[in-house]
């Protein structure tokens, strides 16, 4: 049966599914290789704004990306995405699981039609035992953006990944949002990586924020300015995949596509956790 059956949503979060952990084994020190990534997908439109969906599966598959955090998600949409549900097609596509959080939610066009909805997307080849989108603050009230949430239990060890999207255009409300998903990490367990376009550089305050907590992966295992945007005439490393100490980052690259308006990232990363009985 393909995993697509399986495929999980925040509309509906999912308990625990997956089968118990001998008791004697929790609590045990485990390492698992994953590779994990962020990828500002645009809404499946490269920079030429021509719809190819195709083309980001692609990237995904010709990659081996284990664990990859999306934005700019379309969910029945509009015309510019022709009013597909990516998320799902994408999961489909390359037989992953996927979650994805709503962070607009607007009428559908026409009754009895899907609502339209726009956010971001968590892929994983490997099962998602929980899931849960947290909407974030926006002071000045700019487009609502959110903290998306997937436990991913890679071969028994439970990884909380997260994708987001930060404000574009005012650092007020980017550190805000910043404040508010450290706020949401302190009370969760670790592992934990957090992907996603955060729409600042390095070295600004909004980026020393979020790492207090977590480390960026790229100064530790990246080569060159690791510049993600914009894909044309890359100029700016907005793009990051941030991991608390259990994560060990031991590559990382930025993958040369035009599939976006945005380069994605991809990190090759050694979890070092315990065996447990939940995803959370």
């Amino acid at each position: 049966m393909r995993r697509a059956g399986r495929l999980l949503s925040v509309m509906a979060m999912v308990g625990t599914l997956v089968a118990a952990t001998p008791a004697h084994a929790e609590g045990r020190m485990q390492t698992r290789q994953v590779t994990v990534a962020t990828f500002n997908i645009h809404h499946g439109a490269g920079p030429d704004d021509r719809l190819d969906l195709a083309h980001v599966a692609d990237v995904v598959a010709g990659n081996e990306l284990d664990v990859v955090g999306l934005q700019e998600v379309d969910r029945h949409w509009g015309e510019r995405s022709e009013f597909v549900d990516q998320a799902r097609w994408l999961a489909e596509r390359l037989d992953m699981h996927v979650v994805f959080g709503a962070n607009l939610d607007e009428d559908p066009p026409e009754a009895g039609a899907p609502r339209r909805q726009y956010g971001t997307a968590i892929l994983s080849r490997f099962p998602i035992v929980d899931s849960r989108n947290v909407a974030l603050p926006r002071p000045e009230g700019g487009e609502q953006r959110g903290l998306l949430e997937a436990v991913v239990r890679v071969r028994g060890v439970p990884l909380h990944f997260y994708s987001t999207h930060l404000q574009h255009d005012s650092q007020v409300e980017r550190l805000a949002q910043a404040d508010a998903v450290n706020e949401i990490l302190a009370d969760v367990d670790r592992p934990v990586v957090l992907v996603g376009d955060l729409n600042a550089e390095p070295g600004t305050p909004e980026i020393e924020r979020l790492t207090t907590r977590l480390y960026d992966t790229w100064p530790v295992a990246g080569d060159g300015d690791g510049h993600t945007y914009d894909v044309l005439t890359p100029h700016a490393r907005i793009d990051y995949v941030l991991a608390s100490d259990e994560v060990h980052a031991r590559s990382a690259r930025v993958i040369d596509t035009d599939a976006s308006d945005h380069l994605p990232v991809a990190v090759d990363v050694v979890i070092t956790a315990a065996l447990g009985p939940s995803g959370r």
